[in-house]
Protein backbone atom coordinates (compact mmCIF):
# COMPACT_ATOMS: atom_id res chain seq x y z
CA UNK A 1 0.00 0.00 0.00
CA UNK A 2 1.47 3.23 -0.78
CA UNK A 3 1.44 6.27 1.78
CA UNK A 4 1.16 9.26 0.48
CA UNK A 5 1.66 10.87 4.25
CA UNK A 6 5.54 11.96 4.09
CA UNK A 7 4.51 13.75 0.67
CA UNK A 8 1.85 15.98 2.38
CA UNK A 9 3.97 16.61 5.24
CA UNK A 10 6.73 17.83 2.46
CA UNK A 11 3.89 19.87 0.86
CA UNK A 12 2.71 21.30 4.09
CA UNK A 13 6.24 22.17 4.93
CA UNK A 14 6.67 24.00 1.81
CA UNK A 15 3.62 25.81 2.27
CA UNK A 16 4.78 26.94 5.68
CA UNK A 17 8.48 28.24 4.84
CA UNK A 18 6.56 29.80 1.72
CA UNK A 19 4.48 31.75 4.29
CA UNK A 20 7.60 32.53 6.44
CA UNK A 21 9.08 34.18 3.14
CA UNK A 22 5.72 36.36 2.58
CA UNK A 23 6.18 37.62 5.85
CA UNK A 24 9.54 38.85 5.42
CA UNK A 25 8.20 41.23 2.21
CA UNK A 26 7.62 44.89 3.77
CA UNK A 27 4.14 46.25 3.35
CA UNK A 28 4.78 49.64 4.49
CA UNK A 29 3.15 48.50 7.85
CA UNK A 30 5.48 48.33 10.56
CA UNK A 31 4.94 44.66 12.14
CA UNK A 32 7.86 43.04 14.54
CA UNK A 33 8.34 40.34 12.14
CA UNK A 34 10.31 42.55 9.83
CA UNK A 35 13.56 42.01 11.56
CA UNK A 36 13.62 38.35 12.08
CA UNK A 37 16.29 38.15 10.01
CA UNK A 38 18.93 40.21 11.82
CA UNK A 39 21.41 38.31 13.35
CA UNK A 40 23.58 40.64 15.87
CA UNK A 41 26.93 40.08 17.49
CA UNK A 42 26.54 40.28 21.13
CA UNK A 43 28.90 38.26 23.70
CA UNK A 44 30.98 37.02 20.73
CA UNK A 45 28.77 35.04 19.06
CA UNK A 46 26.21 36.18 16.21
CA UNK A 47 22.25 35.70 17.91
CA UNK A 48 19.12 36.52 16.30
CA UNK A 49 17.63 39.83 17.21
CA UNK A 50 14.86 38.06 19.29
CA UNK A 51 17.31 36.37 21.72
CA UNK A 52 18.88 40.00 22.73
CA UNK A 53 15.68 41.88 22.54
CA UNK A 54 12.22 42.55 22.56
CA UNK A 55 10.27 43.68 19.02
CA UNK A 56 7.01 45.80 18.90
CA UNK A 57 5.43 47.59 16.37
CA UNK A 58 3.64 50.66 18.29
CA UNK A 59 2.71 52.33 15.53
CA UNK A 60 2.36 51.95 12.11
CA UNK A 61 5.25 53.72 10.85
CA UNK A 62 7.72 52.67 13.76
CA UNK A 63 9.75 49.61 15.48
CA UNK A 64 10.85 49.77 18.81
CA UNK A 65 13.54 47.48 20.02
CA UNK A 66 14.01 46.84 23.77
CA UNK A 67 17.42 45.27 24.18
CA UNK A 68 17.24 42.41 27.26
CA UNK A 69 21.13 43.79 27.94
CA UNK A 70 21.08 47.37 27.81
CA UNK A 71 25.08 47.72 26.79
CA UNK A 72 24.09 45.82 23.55
CA UNK A 73 22.27 48.49 22.21
CA UNK A 74 24.98 50.00 19.96
CA UNK A 75 25.64 46.34 18.37
CA UNK A 76 21.96 46.02 18.01
CA UNK A 77 21.50 49.18 16.37
CA UNK A 78 24.85 48.45 14.05
CA UNK A 79 23.01 45.31 12.82
CA UNK A 80 19.71 46.43 11.71
CA UNK A 81 21.86 49.65 10.18
CA UNK A 82 24.14 46.84 8.11
CA UNK A 83 21.24 44.91 6.77
CA UNK A 84 20.99 46.30 3.39
CA UNK A 85 18.34 44.20 2.24
CA UNK A 86 15.81 46.21 5.06
CA UNK A 87 17.04 49.91 4.10
CA UNK A 88 16.53 50.72 7.95
CA UNK A 89 18.17 53.61 9.59
CA UNK A 90 18.12 52.72 13.47
CA UNK A 91 17.88 55.72 16.16
CA UNK A 92 19.32 54.70 19.89
CA UNK A 93 18.46 57.17 23.11
CA UNK A 94 20.50 54.67 25.74
CA UNK A 95 17.66 52.62 26.51
CA UNK A 96 15.64 51.36 23.35
CA UNK A 97 16.74 51.81 19.52
CA UNK A 98 13.85 53.47 17.60
CA UNK A 99 13.56 52.14 13.85
CA UNK A 100 11.44 54.63 11.46
CA UNK A 101 9.69 52.70 8.37
CA UNK A 102 9.74 54.72 5.28
CA UNK A 103 6.30 54.53 3.38
CA UNK A 104 6.64 52.59 0.39
CA UNK A 105 6.63 54.54 -3.29
CA UNK A 106 5.05 53.23 -5.91
CA UNK A 107 7.94 51.78 -7.84
CA UNK A 108 9.10 49.91 -4.79
CA UNK A 109 5.47 48.58 -4.24
CA UNK A 110 5.36 47.55 -8.23
CA UNK A 111 8.89 45.61 -7.16
CA UNK A 112 7.37 44.03 -4.06
CA UNK A 113 4.77 42.83 -5.63
CA UNK A 114 7.56 41.35 -8.59
CA UNK A 115 9.36 39.60 -5.29
CA UNK A 116 6.04 38.26 -3.62
CA UNK A 117 5.51 36.34 -7.08
CA UNK A 118 8.72 35.16 -7.29
CA UNK A 119 7.93 33.85 -4.08
CA UNK A 120 4.73 32.66 -5.08
CA UNK A 121 6.58 30.33 -8.43
CA UNK A 122 9.22 29.05 -5.99
CA UNK A 123 6.52 27.65 -3.78
CA UNK A 124 4.79 26.15 -6.93
CA UNK A 125 8.25 24.88 -8.44
CA UNK A 126 8.71 23.24 -4.67
CA UNK A 127 5.23 21.27 -5.06
CA UNK A 128 5.42 20.21 -8.42
CA UNK A 129 8.65 18.64 -7.46
CA UNK A 130 7.21 16.88 -4.58
CA UNK A 131 4.58 16.19 -6.81
CA UNK A 132 7.09 14.56 -9.15
CA UNK A 133 8.66 12.13 -6.51
CA UNK A 134 5.33 11.04 -4.93
CA UNK A 135 4.24 9.76 -8.46
CA UNK A 136 7.94 8.37 -9.39
CA UNK A 137 7.57 5.97 -6.22
CA UNK A 138 4.20 5.01 -7.02
CA UNK A 139 5.40 4.26 -10.52
CA UNK A 140 8.30 2.05 -8.92
CA UNK A 141 6.17 0.50 -6.77
CA UNK A 142 3.98 -0.09 -9.72
CA UNK A 143 6.18 -1.69 -11.83
CA UNK A 144 7.89 -4.11 -8.68
CA UNK A 145 4.02 -4.89 -8.56
CA UNK A 146 3.76 -3.75 -5.00
CA UNK A 147 0.95 -1.43 -6.29
CA UNK A 148 -1.86 -2.53 -8.27
CA UNK A 149 -3.28 -0.82 -11.34
CA UNK A 150 -6.33 0.79 -9.71
CA UNK A 151 -4.40 1.64 -6.25
CA UNK A 152 -1.63 3.59 -8.52
CA UNK A 153 -4.53 5.67 -9.90
CA UNK A 154 -5.89 6.13 -6.76
CA UNK A 155 -2.71 7.70 -5.78
CA UNK A 156 -2.17 9.32 -8.70
CA UNK A 157 -5.78 11.28 -8.11
CA UNK A 158 -5.09 11.78 -4.30
CA UNK A 159 -1.74 13.84 -4.67
CA UNK A 160 -3.12 15.51 -7.71
CA UNK A 161 -6.25 16.81 -5.36
CA UNK A 162 -3.85 17.21 -2.64
CA UNK A 163 -1.45 19.18 -5.32
CA UNK A 164 -4.64 21.50 -6.42
CA UNK A 165 -5.41 22.20 -2.77
CA UNK A 166 -2.08 23.24 -2.34
CA UNK A 167 -2.03 25.67 -5.44
CA UNK A 168 -5.37 26.92 -4.63
CA UNK A 169 -3.79 27.74 -0.92
CA UNK A 170 -0.68 29.55 -2.34
CA UNK A 171 -2.41 31.51 -4.79
CA UNK A 172 -4.59 33.34 -1.85
CA UNK A 173 -1.86 33.90 -0.40
CA UNK A 174 0.23 35.67 -3.12
CA UNK A 175 -3.21 37.57 -3.56
CA UNK A 176 -3.77 38.46 -0.01
CA UNK A 177 0.17 39.61 0.01
CA UNK A 178 -0.55 41.22 -3.21
CA UNK A 179 -3.39 43.54 -2.28
CA UNK A 180 -1.50 44.67 1.11
CA UNK A 181 1.58 45.36 -0.64
CA UNK A 182 -0.22 48.19 -3.34
CA UNK A 183 -2.56 48.93 -0.65
CA UNK A 184 -1.22 52.56 0.29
Amino acid sequence: MFDTKPYEDKMAQALDHFQDELKKVRTGRAHAGMLDGVMVEVYGARMPLNQVANVTAPEAQMLLVTPFDPSNITAIAAAIRDNQSLGFNPSDDGRVVRVPVPALTEERRKQLVKQVSEKSEEARIAMRTIRQDALKDAKRMKDTKELGEDDFKRVEKEVDSLMSDIQKRIEELFKTKEKDVLTI
